[in-house]
């Protein structure tokens, strides 16, 4: 019942700032596909784009927009859920605790930021980092596959359930889509535990490890 009031008063304060700003008539946007959302053929070119979306709730109590960061030319991209009250504050994805061990996590096969390219399924935090609502992510997942076709990335990384399901349109277990290599269009997509997982659970460390070592073998072919 929270949960449910929560969001209605989010849609609440969302419907009124847009009337407030556009008048009384309410224009709801249909969904669009990543080839639909505008002719952006750079990164930096595409966030000036969208930077500024409302087309949910979400977009009327964030922050900063948190689009992603590294290397545009990437040939790994890392995949995450939402940003949370760190990433809500700064406008980068993946600064809070997760952040710093996922940065151990990629120093562990010889990776830093500069190298990939590291985003989320969600630009905007979820109240009280709660999971994402599936119509949250219809929304903004189009983003994303855009992003994704600006990057051409050879490897996606989904780190926890919710990007990897929300990538492969599936309701499996993240246990059961781990050790396996997924497509995303014709690109090689796997997935493995969100660093807050390791966070609250150290038994998923070493599960972790092993996912990022078959992860490296990939990149390097060795």
């Amino acid at each position: 019942m929270g949960a449910a009031a929560s969001l209605t008063e989010l849609a609440e304060r969302y419907l009124r700032q847009t009337a407030d700003l556009f008048g009384g008539e309410l224009y709801v946007d249909p969904v669009k596909s990543s080839k639909e959302i505008g002719s952006s053929d750079t990164l930096d070119d595409f966030r000036t784009e969208i930077c500024y979306c409302l087309k949910c709730p979400l977009g009327s109590t964030r922050t900063k927009f948190v689009f992603g960061v590294g290397n545009p030319d990437a040939d790994l991209v890392l995949i995450g859920e939402a940003p949370g009250k760190d990433e809500d504050l700064q406008g980068e994805p993946f600064v809070g605790r997760a952040g710093q061990l996922l940065d151990k996590i990629l120093a562990a096969v010889n990776l830093i930021r500069d190298d990939v390219y590291i985003c989320n399924i969600l630009k905007c935090r979820p109240p009280d980092n709660r999971t994402p609502h599936q119509d949250e992510i219809d929304l903004c997942i189009p983003y994303l596959e855009k992003q994704l076709q600006l990057i051409s990335p050879k490897l996606i990384v989904a780190l926890g359930a919710t990007a990897a399901q929300a990538l492969l349109k599936v309701k499996t277990p993240l246990g059961k889509l781990r050790s396996k290599i997924w497509k995303w269009h014709d690109v090689n997509l796997v997935a493995t535990y969100h660093p807050a997982a390791l966070l609250r659970n150290a038994s998923l460390k070493r599960p972790t490890w092993e996912d990022f070592q078959w992860i490296k073998k990939m990149m390097t072919g060795a």
